[in-house]
């Protein structure tokens, strides 16, 4: 398979997977919450690059608002509140996961959160934000490349779902 027909693969999922959610935030019936629960469920982790190596290898295109030379953070595409950014670490390092972190990966796992405070302040969340991350089939995770969810702009609810 060549390059442009991996890219058009998986900017096709993407589509999916923004189909799945739309339908998700168009209906809170509990078939809607079953398609993002499915979406999650099919994920099948692997060492193969995820669609976030191909955001950071800039083959595939993103909003990018934050970026250094250990972590990159872009706007979701699916946003779920006003402001929902990804952070992610630009070298995966067998971090596919929260449940897979070792004590080698405290470094840049304080750095995702370090930065999750310099871009909740570059966007303006002064009055609160939320961090995410999704670990796993049961946390709802999608893509097996530890990231984390920046969400603010509105009043969060709790418990979080």
């Amino acid at each position: 398979m060549s390059t442009r027909e991996r890219n058009e693969r998986d900017i096709k999922a993407i589509y999916s997977r923004v189909g799945v959610i739309a339908s998700h935030l168009s209906s809170s019936t509990p078939s809607s919450m079953a398609s993002e629960k499915e979406a999650a469920l099919a994920a099948v982790p692997s060492d193969s690059p995820t669609i976030f190596d191909k955001i950071i290898n800039k083959e595939i295109p993103a909003n990018v608002v934050y970026e250094d030379d250990k972590v990159l953070a872009f706007r979701d595409i699916s946003p779920q509140a006003p402001t929902h950014i990804l952070i992610i670490p630009k070298v995966k390092d067998g971090l596919s996961g929260l449940s897979k972190a070792e004590e080698r990966h405290v470094e840049i796992l304080g750095r995702l959160l370090y930065t999750a405070k310099l871009v909740a302040k570059q966007e303006g969340l002064e009055d609160g934000f939320r961090t995410v991350i999704n670990d796993g089939p049961n946390g709802c995770q999608s893509v097996y490349h530890i990231h984390m969810h920046l969400l603010g702009g509105r009043q969060m609810n709790w418990p979080p779902g």
